[in-house]
């Protein structure tokens, strides 16, 4: 007698899925100080990759080559690092005139809406009066306060140069590792997408960099030309912003508006800023990025979205900036495997012709016996 195997009904499978999402989210955001670091190590590392390769290629030792190439990393970062922090204190030093500044400017305002609007203006000017006090005696400490956290995430980061020389050093061995725990059969598919992320994470982080650079020169140019204070600062925060997708833009427009609309006695800076910044940003989205960061990774700009606002709600700022790269090993992952082909064209930017979704859809509409 041959017994039947019943199947499982049709809904364990997104119940299966759902409860495996939800398990994994939790161990990444329980387990975040250990897995960023790694995360950022593995990225990094795959981005230094062919700087060590090139020193070993010139007879230096491999241990000798790593050291190199971290010493350079290092020097760059901290130099970089150092132009941020000065412009930064400059910029806490100066936040009571901007304070000052912009309670002069919401008097006026106030002023013109309490006569329109027939409202007690002594009443809006004492909650400005005391609520300038506390921006005044708080904003330095906000400042302070950010610069400790910054502080305290550069410390759990520390890792990460142990992670990334460990990591170059036993390259071998982990992809010797990788190719092992598949079978046979699979090590040419698995030796493919091995081969494609450290491509796309390599040439990505590489056109990042360089839109980073180009980016923040732009805007450091235009805040100059304009006049605008704290122009170094404000053009390498809105860099920065910028490579976050879509959302940084607003961001790092509003910054250096807000700025003018403080120091600036004539109304149409923060005009000019914005349309200045919107030029930049029209050269950013039709050159630099579909021509330097985009060339192998394509990401559609609702999943982007998604990622980067997923990532910040999971890791933070971290997370944000961490969002793109990890999508897009994601997509390389599921192009390379049949039964995932459909999740790599949702993430991607290829849009099926309406055509075939028709035909598509005709073919997996369920036969009805009679």
């Amino acid at each position: 007698m041959v017994t039947k195997v019943s199947e499982f009904p049709a809904y364990y499978k997104p119940v299966i899925l759902l409860v495996g999402l939800i398990a994994l989210t939790t161990i990444l955001y329980v387990g975040q100080e250990i897995i960023v670091p790694l995360v950022f190590a593995i990225i990094i590392a795959i981005l230094l990759n062919p700087v060590v390769k090139f020193f070993v290629r010139k007879k230096i030792n491999r241990v000798l080559a790593i050291t190199i190439t971290l010493i350079l990393s290092f020097l760059v970062i901290v130099s970089f690092g150092m132009l941020l922090i000065s412009q930064i204190s400059q910029f806490n030093d100066s936040w009571p005139l901007l304070v000052d500044r912009c309670t002069e400017l919401l008097n006026q305002s106030i002023s013109g809406a309490s006569q329109y609007f027939d409202i007690d203006k002594q009443l809006i000017l004492d909650w400005v009066a005391k609520t300038k006090s506390e921006l005044i005696n708080t904003g330095g400490a906000n400042v302070g306060q950010t610069l400790l956290t910054v502080g305290n995430e550069m410390a759990n980061l520390l890792l990460i140069p142990f992670y990334i020389f460990v990591i170059l050093y036993y390259e071998s061995l982990l992809r010797y590792f990788i190719y092992r725990i598949f079978a046979s059969s699979e090590k040419k598919q698995v030796s493919e997408i091995v081969s494609q992320t450290k491509t796309v994470i390599q040439q990505y982080l590489i056109g990042l960099v360089i839109e980073f650079l180009i980016v923040s020169t732009l805007n450091t140019i235009v805040l100059l030309a304009l006049g605008i204070q704290y122009a170094i600062l404000l053009g390498i925060i809105g860099g920065l912003l910028n490579l976050i997708p879509y959302i940084g833009g607003l961001v790092a427009v509003a910054l250096p508006m807000m700025v003018a609309i403080a120091t600036k006695t004539n109304g149409w800076y923060p005009i000019y800023v914005l349309v200045l910044y919107y030029l930049v940003q029209l050269f950013d989205n039709n050159y630099i990025v579909p021509i330097i960061v985009a060339s192998k990774v394509k990401i559609n700009a609702l999943f982007s979205v998604i990622v980067v606002l997923a990532g910040n709600a999971l890791w933070g700022v971290s997370g944000m900036f961490l969002s793109i790269p990890l999508l897009a090993i994601v997509k390389v992952i599921c192009d390379h495997i049949e039964s995932l082909q459909h999740w790599g064209m949702l993430f991607g930017e290829m849009i099926p012709i309406p055509i075939r979704i028709k035909k598509l859809t005709r073919k997996l509409k369920p036969i009805h016996h009679d």
